[in-house]
């Protein structure tokens, strides 16, 4: 007999079960038993949470991340089948009944969210190919989760576009002696910028969870740095998921990885995180800017962010 799991959450499950399995076309018999459950206790306890059917949950966010994936490059083919269609005539159908356009003529992510509408804001999220529920991790009313998810999106962005600049400007000095913190060391090149951007939350994330001394070190090309930051942020967003779900943003933690260790709050870390990445953020786009990259479509407004992010809904 399978181990029953106490508190389990059965959506959750759900959508743990439709990445793990829609490759080989798992059925409903098959999601509900990765669920530990019968067909029909899953099936109606899913709708009812979720106030849709598994099947219409499952089809909808496939196609919520194949429209994903084709904003950042994958081909039409290579996506449809990705998504469990066994033609492109298929997925290119379904695609276009859900968002009103080709898969070949999906708009670029500033232009256009990828979600479809839903019963109840369960959506397939980047960059870190989580669920999320967008009633609570996404709505206007949730400022920490509003902010935290633009600080992340705003992030890849930023060395997405950073991608594009030759190696030369990549390492240009252009404010000696500059430091964002004193203890953190020089930011004076792009590449020292987004260093500090994408791989700042390690030394927190270790403090938290108890960790060895991150590794800050590597390669520091913007290819490798937004790979990084993609794991990263997906740390990042499931500690402040479970740090809000208990109400613990009074707790404190004894940062050992200091000399001499030192005590935080985990609101003031959040506050600290989030204001000098929002700092570099900016800083970067000056420095995108005189290496000749077009700023003007890396919009750094939440507003903004927060509109496409949702569909043009907010």
């Amino acid at each position: 007999m399978s181990e029953r799991r106490p508190g389990r959450d059965r959506v959750r499950e759900l959508l743990d079960a439709v990445l793990a399995e829609h490759e080989d076309g798992a059925t409903l018999d098959r999601l509900a038993t990765a669920a530990y459950s019968s067909t029909f206790h899953f099936s109606r306890q899913v709708s009812r949470a979720a106030r849709e059917s598994p099947a219409a949950m499952r089809r909808r966010v496939l196609l919520e991340r194949a429209a994903w994936e084709l904003q950042r490059g994958r081909t039409v083919t290579d996506t449809a089948f990705a998504a469990g269609y066994d033609s492109v005539d298929g997925f290119s159908r379904a695609f276009s009944r859900a968002f009103g356009c080709a898969p070949s003529a999906m708009p670029p992510p500033r232009e256009r969210g990828h979600w479809l509408p839903a019963p109840n804001g369960i959506h397939f999220h980047s960059p870190t190919v989580l669920y999320v529920d967008a009633e609570q991790e996404q709505s206007a009313g949730d400022v920490v989760a509003l902010m935290v998810r633009h600080d992340l999106d705003d992030t890849d962005a930023v060395l997405a576009a950073a991608a594009t600049v030759g190696d030369e400007e990549y390492r240009r000095e252009r404010m000696p002696g500059h430091r964002v913190l004193s203890w953190a060391g020089d930011e004076t090149t792009l590449a020292e910028v987004l260093r500090h951007l994408a791989l700042g939350k390690l030394p927190w994330l270790a403090s938290i969870e108890g960790g060895d001394e991150p590794d800050l070190g590597g390669a520091d090309d913007a290819v490798g740095l937004r790979r990084r930051h993609s794991d990263i942020s997906a740390r990042w967003l499931a500690m402040t998921r479970d740090v809000e779900r208990r109400g613990a943003w009074g707790d404190r933690v004894i940062d050992a990885l200091c000399d001499p260790p030192e005590s935080f709050l985990l609101s003031q870390i959040l506050a600290h995180v989030l204001t000098f990445s929002a700092h570099r953020r900016q800083l970067a786009r000056w420095m995108l800017s005189q290496s000749g990259v077009d700023v003007d479509r890396l919009d750094p407004d939440p507003i903004m962010w927060h509109r496409h992010a949702s569909g043009g809904l907010a």
